[in-house]
């Protein structure tokens, strides 16, 4: 058996599920984003790209920030309610008893119960069609202190985040391997 070749489309998968919030902490939004990722290290660089037809379209183009909040199987029902619901009919934080916090350095609340929330400043916009990429700089980085082990690290396997993937969402599995160690030296060996 060989592949089977389909017409072009997205399918690049497994990609990040996160609720954006946007805004500030008076009046905000959450929209639900899988079309999310890093650009570049240095500077530390993200984007999300958005349909101009969304209510949060409007908001970014004005404030040129957000903050990405990583989702869990235990956020899993309300990441999905707030992609289906728009912001301009439903106040998304009440609805899904989600908890605002302040941000170090964006005028976005921080989603409480995300293991981590992102604060970006839009650096560009490009119109790519169907959606805008907001190109962004990473200001911020706010960990839950209950996932950062003994080393100091972020312990991605304690908060059981959830992933997207051809219309569905997956539960990330176990650590099988770390960044170089198919070409590190076992111990023993010279």
């Amino acid at each position: 058996m060989g592949k089977v070749m389909w017409k072009a489309g997205t399918f690049e998968y497994p990609i990040p599920a996160a609720m954006v919030s946007v805004g500030d902490m008076d009046k905000s939004n959450i929209i639900t984003v899988a079309w999310t990722g890093i650009l570049n290290t240095d500077p530390a660089m993200c984007y999300i790209s958005v349909r101009p037809n969304r209510y949060s379209y409007d908001v970014i183009k004005k404030s040129k920030e957000f903050v990405i909040n990583l989702t869990t199987e235990s956020l899993a029902y309300k990441t999905d309610w707030c992609g289906v619901r728009s912001g301009n009919k439903y106040d998304k934080f009440k609805e899904m008893h989600l908890t605002k916090e302040k941000a170090n350095f964006v005028k976005c609340p921080l989603i409480k119960e995300s293991p981590v929330s992102i604060e970006c400043k839009v650096k560009k916009e490009i119109n790519l069609g169907s959606h805008t990429m907001f190109m962004a700089e990473i200001l911020c980085i706010n960990a839950d202190e209950k996932y950062i082990d003994n080393k100091g690290a972020f312990d991605i396997s304690k908060c059981k985040l959830i992933a997207y993937a051809n219309g569905g969402y997956y539960s990330l599995g176990k650590k099988i391997g770390k960044f170089g160690y198919s070409v590190r030296k076992k111990k023993g060996r010279k």
